[in-house]
């Protein structure tokens, strides 16, 4: 980052290099909005040469799991959403969340809190009859002295009077009452750290800048920031963003497409260029641009970009975004791509066949899917199964249409477009018909199939013994 004042810091204030973390839970797998949240966080270190940072939020014990973790360091590697450094445990980091908690002690920042599970229980209780949330002001706050080793919890110390304001990025100025902070547990009976310590501390030790989140985590910053301030920590800078939510503006769910990043490569076969860009796109916005590179992205990416009301999660509009990128795609890469999804292995030379088809094949693609749908006919075994759809276009005239179109291609010099659709135009002009009369019988006997790439290229592509091998069993059928 150049010398200049940190993004986000008051004009003049020292020079602090930009650092971002996406610190996911693995409790299940990346889902769409974890990927937006990280892709923020990487967009604004990379325009700010900073860094992004990693750490796993492991501390559930009992929901988090490894597969959890191997599926979100996969949705990321995909994604292109590199990490700098490696990726940061939390659980491993508990015995440093436990001497915070324990030093703040010391501080007069937090104390030791007695209260047992039943007084616990009936504030809870008198909270709910008088419809207030529950807000913990221990007895214990102010005791002194009190025993370290008999059952306890650590609790903050949070500020009763006045209110915090925070100056976030994306909401705006944000003000909150501090009589609506309540003392949080710090440090569990057990000794275990709870998460909001544990949060704060490994973003001050990670060097965190700025903390780029879900509006979700809006109310968290507020109870937060009395540790940062209790430790004399320098405070970050927040940035909140809108959820993502249906196209019907509920909140966002699988019935509106909402999985994990693994379905929308392996179920749904997009390309992670197109989900980065459609991602990128969804709350944030550079002109009328849609169709943005990660170059242009990191150029161009600022908080003042993102809007503050949700976005509406769009599938269809994904899809099309996916569509083009199909079109720009390398086909090498797209046949490799494709070939994993076919039903059975195919060989080198059949995967040059299948590159030597992607031009023809991609344009009407918009996934990976449709693709290797629309190049099984390459592969097909002789005699073709025809789709039931398309057999009644074998019936009627077809086979002595067929048998012409087989004598006239057979007697070709050469194998090219050019001289096949004269060929096959020849044939229809003879026979009086329109050439669609002949293509779509032809297309069949070619593909089995009602649609395919253009047929003159079909013909190219399978070659003359193919293409006429395929022509006869259809006029002997």
């Amino acid at each position: 980052m150049s010398a200049s004042s940190d993004p986000g810091s008051p004009a003049g204030a020292s020079v602090t290099p930009v650092v971002t973390r996406f610190a996911p839970s693995p409790t299940g797998y990346l889902h769409i909005g974890g990927a937006r949240t990280a892709l923020f966080n990487l967009l604004f270190a990379r325009h700010h040469g900073g860094k992004f940072l990693l750490r796993i939020e492991d501390t559930d014990r009992a929901r988090s799991t490894q597969p959890a973790i191997d599926a979100i360091l996969d949705g990321m590697r995909w994604l292109g959403l590199d990490w700098d450094g490696d990726e940061t445990y939390q659980f491993a980091r508990a015995d440093r969340h436990a001497a915070v908690a324990r030093e703040m002690v010391e501080k007069g920042a937090a104390y030791r809190c007695y209260l047992t599970p039943d007084e616990l229980a009936q504030m809870r209780e008198e909270a709910a009859a008088a419809k207030k949330p529950l807000r913990i002001r221990s007895p214990w706050r102010d005791r002194t002295p009190n025993d370290p080793n008999a059952p306890h919890v650590i609790r903050l110390k949070a500020p009763t009077e006045g209110a915090t304001t925070i100056h976030d990025r994306v909401q705006g100025e944000v003000t909150v009452q501090n009589a609506e902070i309540d003392d949080l547990v710090l440090l569990r009976s057990d000794g275990t750290p709870t998460y909001m310590l544990a949060v704060v501390v490994d973003d001050h030790d990670m060097g965190v800048t700025h903390v780029i989140r879900g509006d979700d985590h809006l109310n968290n910053a507020f109870r937060q920031l009395p540790i940062y301030r209790a430790m004399g920590w320098p405070e970050p800078v927040y940035a909140h963003i809108p959820l993502i939510h249906g196209s019907d503006g509920a909140k966002l769910s699988k019935r509106h497409g909402a999985l994990g990043v693994d379905a929308y490569r392996d179920e749904m076969g997009l390309l992670p260029e197109a989900v980065d860009n459609y991602l990128l796109r969804l709350g944030w916005g550079h002109g009328d641009d849609e169709i943005i590179s990660r170059d242009q992205a990191i150029e161009w990416f600022d908080l003042a970009g993102v809007g503050k009301s949700p976005s509406r999660f769009d599938l269809k509009k994904l899809e099309n975004i996916n569509g083009h990128y199909i079109r720009e795609a390398d086909d090498a890469r797209l046949a490799d791509l494709v070939a994993a999804r076919l039903p059975s292995p195919i060989d080198d030379s059949q995967r040059d066949l299948l590159r030597r088809t992607m031009p023809f094949l991609k344009p009407r693609a918009a996934n990976l899917n449709e693709l290797a749908t629309a190049s099984t006919f390459l592969f097909a075994v002789r005699p073709l199964a025809i789709d039931a759809d398309a057999a009644p276009l074998l019936t009627g005239d077809a086979p002595a249409l067929l048998s012409q179109l087989h004598t006239a291609l057979d007697a070709l010099d050469g194998w090219d477009t050019e001289s096949l659709e004269n060929a096959v135009r020849q044939v229809a002009e003879g026979a009086g018909v329109k050439l669609g009369q002949v293509a779509q019988p032809l297309r069949v006997a070619l593909t089995g199939k009602r649609t395919s790439p253009g047929i003159f290229d079909v013909l190219a592509v399978l070659g003359r013994d193919e293409s006429l091998g395929r022509i006869a069993d259809a006029m002997a059928a």
